[in-house]
């Protein structure tokens, strides 16, 4: 019995759009219609649209769908997708994998073992963050449930000179740095969304994968998959990021997740039919 791929596809500025990540061009009147993704403090916050929440309900019946991000639990679960909530969901950037919407005790065992052989304390890199020195550009500091922590930046006031640093002192104790629009990222090797997505694939018997992200932190996951897509927005376009099994879209913002999708679905059936014909 063949055993349905997975696709695993980051949130932000890859499947759902802020205000300010739309980038629609023309006129009003031939915008697409869009549907409310997340609703914040009472007002809607991210979009997709309507045609992209119709393909990802067809992609979510003919492949396992995996929601991969770097919120947290909880502000995933802000997000609302078409469909049930997805078996296997990759939060916190790999640190935190959920099944059936719980997270995996076993996943946490073997991260933390590895972390705590590895890699700095969370601790001393939240101190270095907060060296009252920073604060012109370190304007607020977050932890992501005890995993990693992020900050809220001011990108022009920050020194190229403080991220060379930055990544220096990480790289030296097992930590990885990111810069996501207004935040800085800095996570513990192990946590990542690639072996997250790895794991479920052991666990799924999954042998084709596919996957979609537009930041760095998607980066490993699409080198993983055999299939990958990226947006033409966000930080792995910034940095030219090119793989042999990497598609472009030829659309940015929303209308680029919506392109994004249709051509992962017509993958997963096109694979469905071959099957089917065997």
């Amino acid at each position: 019995m063949s055993v349905a791929p997975l696709v695993a596809c980051d949130l932000d500025r890859t499947l759902i759009y802020s205000k300010s990540a739309l980038w629609l061009t023309g006129a009003d009147k031939d915008a697409p219609a869009m549907v409310v993704a997340e609703v914040y403090d009472g007002a809607p916050l991210s979009y997709m649209t309507r045609t992209a929440q119709e393909l990802l309900s067809q992609v979510q019946r003919a492949a396992t769908f995996v929601p991969a991000t770097t919120r947290t639990q909880a502000q995933y679960e802000r997000v609302q997708l078409p469909g049930a909530t997805a078996e296997y969901a990759i939060t916190s950037n790999g640190g935190v994998l959920l099944h059936h919407g719980v997270p995996d005790a076993a996943w946490n065992t073997e991260l933390a073992a590895l972390m705590n052989a590895n890699c700095a304390p969370l601790e001393s890199i939240e101190a270095h963050l907060a060296r009252p020195e920073f604060s012109a550009w370190i304007l607020r500091l977050r932890r992501a449930e005890d995993l990693f922590v992020y900050a809220i930046v001011d990108r022009e006031a920050m020194p190229a000179s403080f991220l060379i640093e930055l990544e220096d002192l990480c790289a030296g104790g097992g930590w990885t740095v990111s810069v996501q629009g207004r935040k800085l990222y800095c996570v513990p090797a192990p946590i990542n969304k690639a072996d997250a997505l790895a794991e479920i694939a052991r666990r799924t018997g999954a042998d084709t994968v596919i996957a979609a992200g537009d930041s760095l932190l998607d980066q490993g996951m699409l080198e993983f998959a055999q299939l990958a897509f990226r947006p033409l927005h966000g930080e792995l376009h910034d940095a030219g990021f090119a793989a042999p099994q990497l598609r472009l879209t030829s659309q940015r913002g929303i209308l680029a997740g919506e392109e994004m999708l249709r051509e992962i679905l017509a993958e997963v059936t096109a694979g469905a039919s071959v099957e089917a014909r065997a």
